[in-house]
């Protein structure tokens, strides 16, 4: 009896400080919910005066965008043109780089070099935006120049995209190696049994086994390429152009919105408006992304389950 009224009156101090651990533990979830929310309310008011004076239809279907023109015209397609060029190209140099990272970390090094190699490949995304700006200008560009592509302009977007994709395969090599390694052993120990090698375990069975966070690693770098502001404007030329040729000068909708964030625009115009009406479209793109990765990882996880 005496064991039972002493638990209860522990519980009974307890209670107090769980509830108080649990409300702060809300608040910062909720505070999470309430930016989300504030920032597509803002993007949606401002974009909705944009959209009072601008067509959305010309606004999704024109080619050519010149905001800051005497007869201004506002179609979103260069702009996203430029944006999706430039994280293809940066994709097509980092999703390789990054699994191949991943895989090798998880399932080939040894714990001494997994220690020192892993830390040291995420310095990389620890370095200024602006340092990789200029890095695609003033080498990746003249080396692309002097080596591959003679007529390759000083402002392009293959520079800048092959920087971005340095930039981002921490991001993917990381979180896929996490995902990597959170595999079962015994799915391993059973390919092993069944006479398989080591490359062959880690690309047939740990690799599907793990596509859900892969899935997870490819979409953050997207997201990453996607909102990547400084290397382009840097490097890319800041050119509205409607192209799929990377190795001529564009612009992307983030360095649009630096250009004019910076400019003498009047706050209220309708040039100034412009960059919520682009930013809202950003958003809906790495909302397109982040749906087509949680409908891709539930099919997989139905294939692999």
């Amino acid at each position: 009896m005496a064991v039972t009224a002493q638990s209860e009156r522990f519980k009974k101090r307890s209670r107090p400080k769980e509830r108080f651990i649990e409300m702060l533990l809300f608040l910062a979830a909720f505070s999470s919910v309430i930016v989300t929310v504030s920032i597509v309310f803002i993007l949606v008011y401002e974009s909705a005066t944009f959209f009072a004076n601008v067509s959305i239809v010309d606004f999704l279907t024109d080619t050519m965008w010149a905001p800051l023109f005497s007869n201004p015209r506002y179609g979103i397609l260069p702009l996203l043109s430029g944006t999706l060029l430039s994280t293809a190209v940066a994709l097509v140099v980092a999703v390789p780089l990054g699994m191949i990272a991943a895989i090798y970390l998880s399932e080939f090094a040894p714990p001494r070099v997994r220690e020192i190699v892993k830390p040291l490949l995420e310095i990389l995304s620890g370095v200024p935006t602006v340092i990789y700006g200029y890095f695609a200008l003033l080498f990746v560009t003249p080396l692309l120049q002097a080596t591959i592509l003679p007529n390759l302009p000083g402002f392009n977007i293959l520079g800048p995209g092959i920087v971005i994709g340095i930039m981002i395969v921490p991001y993917i090599s990381s979180v896929s190696e996490d995902a990597m390694r959170a595999v079962p052993d015994y799915l391993r120990e059973g390919s092993y049994a069944m006479g398989a090698t080591r490359l062959q375990t880690a690309l047939r069975v740990v690799v599907p086994a793990a596509i859900s966070g892969i899935a997870a690693a490819i979409v953050l770098g997207i997201s990453r390429a996607v909102g990547e502001t400084m290397v382009v404007a840097i490097a890319a030329g800041q050119q509205p152009n409607l192209t799929i040729d990377p190795t001529q000068p564009a612009a992307t909708i983030t360095a649009y919105i630096v250009q004019v964030a910076l400019g003498d625009l009047p706050h209220g115009s309708i040039g100034y408006q412009s960059i919520f009406a682009a930013g809202l479209t950003l958003m809906l793109l790495t909302l397109f992304f982040n749906l087509a990765a949680y409908f891709l990882r539930r099919r997989f996880r139905e294939v692999y389950e």
